[in-house]
């Protein structure tokens, strides 16, 4: 066994992929309708869809998704310029900070608000 990746619901599908391509500058590899995955690995997958194939129907209360108990990671060569070319677009969390580990990141929120963070990359990166 190995763990795969995880798959956030997102409320609108066509939002949440135009912002993880245009904004995070990922790759669509598969297009299913209401499941992208991404050529990191990377997925979302509508909400009401999912909530219909893994427990028969979809949720008769609008389900609030990004409940600040997940937080997807991604890691930059350069976190300055992936800062300048994000932060304008989202609600920021916070800017470019060290965290104790010494790792530079930054985080924001995607359009179903889950917590996204950007670092640079573990063990290297710039100073």
């Amino acid at each position: 066994m190995r763990f795969v990746n995880p798959i956030p619901f997102v409320k609108d599908i066509a939002r949440s992929k135009a912002f993880y391509e245009s904004r995070l500058g990922l790759q669509v590899v598969k297009d299913f309708g209401s499941f992208v995955l991404f050529e990191t690995g990377f997925a979302i997958h509508e909400g009401a869809a999912l909530e219909r194939t893994v427990w028969g129907r979809a949720s008769s209360e609008q389900p609030k998704y990004g409940r600040r108990n997940l937080l997807l990671y991604f890691e930059h060569d350069d976190v300055d310029a992936a800062f300048e070319r994000i932060a304008p677009h989202v609600e920021l969390i916070h800017a470019v900070e060290r965290q104790a580990w010494g790792q530079r990141v930054f985080r924001f929120y995607d359009p179903d608000g889950h917590a996204v963070e950007i670092g640079e990359p573990l063990g290297g990166g710039s100073s």
